[in-house]
């Protein structure tokens, strides 16, 4: 959103990874407990006569670009715990506590880091880790301590650590499947990327590249900062190339300008974004006539009201608020976490290590509905595991977060054919 504009080069990840090593290894349940893990009941515990387990939040709280969505996802995964709780915890043996350890990281790497460290001997795992590039700054920490984190971003990168408990279809998958469904509802002959720099906006742009190669399309890729004031060169770009598709990798600010401002300068092509690019304010923006007419949203999963058991859940678990994708996000990513905890209790082996081997050991996650259950494939090598179904959604002035769905689950020819050996973004 899950989101992340800093190239982290590999000199900075194995600086942190050298730098980085926490205490040794947890002795879970053969000796004393766990990091994050007590016999004592959580601060808010429906049965005190059951342990609690600690996970930890870093997000993008108050002042980062995504804290629109960052505050309802962390809501959500509030919520979702807590109907965990409610329903006997896990293994009827501990509950979740998601509360205590919640920091904000400002989309900022070095934020993201500082926090974590102040964090990390209190928590098992992480039940969010918002940012690609501020997730990379703890990477190496995370895998030196066999630290489980659920991450609110889909680089495709996420597809080749085990440490990390990715759901839905990543940036690259996302915009292979969009230029297909492209080809087969407008007929484009010339692609252009317009996205952030980083692993968010360059796995897009390296996915849209793929799939126009594959078809036999004109491509181009335009680099673009942050911030609406700043869109200047790719709306000049749009307007001079005049691609019949942009694949957008931005936030919703940036998008609102880049759509409303090119549609202004005559650009008649089709927009099709991301899922971060995406809020329901935009509705209400200046630019929202320009993007009813040029604008779609590509997804990594059904939105706000869509009628499977996980969404319905989700909308009881958190009634009065106004409906937003980062509640459903939210609340998905947090059923791969829920079945490797109960996997994990089961084992006997309640520990950082125990987490990590019951994470290698899933194949399917039960997400209600929410997303198919193969989508929790975490046992199979990354070409084989990595999930490859996107969805495609309109403006929609009636739906509750402003977009209804187009065209459902779907694997593009793209998708399907390629092989995932590295991420893509390295490719680009």
């Amino acid at each position: 959103m899950k989101s992340r504009y800093v190239v982290v080069s590999a000199a900075l990840v194995a600086l942190l990874s050298a730098c980085g090593v926490i205490r040794g290894d947890d002795e879970g349940s053969k000796g004393a407990q766990a990091a994050g893990v007590t016999s004592e009941p959580c601060p808010a515990a429906v049965d005190k006569n059951k342990g609690c387990i600690y996970l930890g939040t870093v997000s993008d709280l108050t002042a980062g670009p995504f804290a629109a969505l960052a505050v309802p996802i962390t809501d959500a995964q509030k919520a979702f715990w807590a109907r965990v709780n409610k329903a006997g915890g896990i293994g009827g043996t501990y509950e979740v506590d998601v509360t205590k350890f919640v920091r904000d990281n400002k989309y900022n790497p070095e934020v993201h880091r500082q926090v974590y460290n102040e964090m990390k001997d209190q928590v098992l795992g992480l039940a969010q880790t918002l940012g690609s590039p501020t997730t990379a700054a703890i990477l190496g920490d995370l895998k030196a301590n066999s630290v489980v984190a659920a991450p609110a971003s889909w680089t495709s990168a996420w597809e080749f650590e085990d440490v990390i408990l990715e759901t839905g279809a990543n940036y690259c998958v996302e915009a292979m499947n969009s230029v297909d469904y492209a080809m087969e509802t407008y007929k484009p002959k010339s692609v252009m990327a317009v996205h952030l720099a980083g692993d968010y906006g360059a796995d897009a742009a390296a996915g849209a590249k793929i799939a126009a190669e594959r078809n036999g399309l004109t491509f181009t890729s335009v680099e673009t900062p942050s911030g609406a004031t700043e869109q200047g060169r790719a709306i000049t770009e749009i307007t001079k190339n005049k691609p019949d598709l942009v694949i957008l990798t931005t936030g919703p600010a940036d998008a609102a300008t880049i759509v409303g401002q090119a549609a202004a300068a005559g650009f008649k092509g089709r927009f099709i974004g991301t899922g971060p690019t995406w809020n329901p304010a935009l509705l209400k923006s200046p630019a929202a006539p320009a993007l009813k007419a040029l604008y779609e949203q590509s997804a990594p999963g059904k939105p706000w009201d869509s009628d499977t058991p996980g969404h319905q859940a989700m909308r009881e678990a958190l009634p009065g608020v106004t409906p937003n994708d980062g509640y459903t996000s939210g609340w998905a990513w947090a059923y791969p976490m829920k079945a490797a905890l109960e996997k994990m209790v089961a084992s006997g082996d309640v520990s950082r290590k125990g987490l990590l081997a019951a994470v290698k050991s899933l194949r399917t996650v039960d997400y209600e509905g929410m997303l198919p259950p193969e989508a929790g494939n975490f046992a199979g090598d990354p070409n084989a595991a990595t999930f490859r179904q996107t969805l495609v959604n309109k403006l929609d002035d009636k739906a509750p977060t402003g977009v209804t769905t187009v065209k459902d689950f779907f694997v593009g020819p793209t998708a399907q054919g390629h092989t995932f050996d590295g991420p893509c973004y390295a490719k680009l």
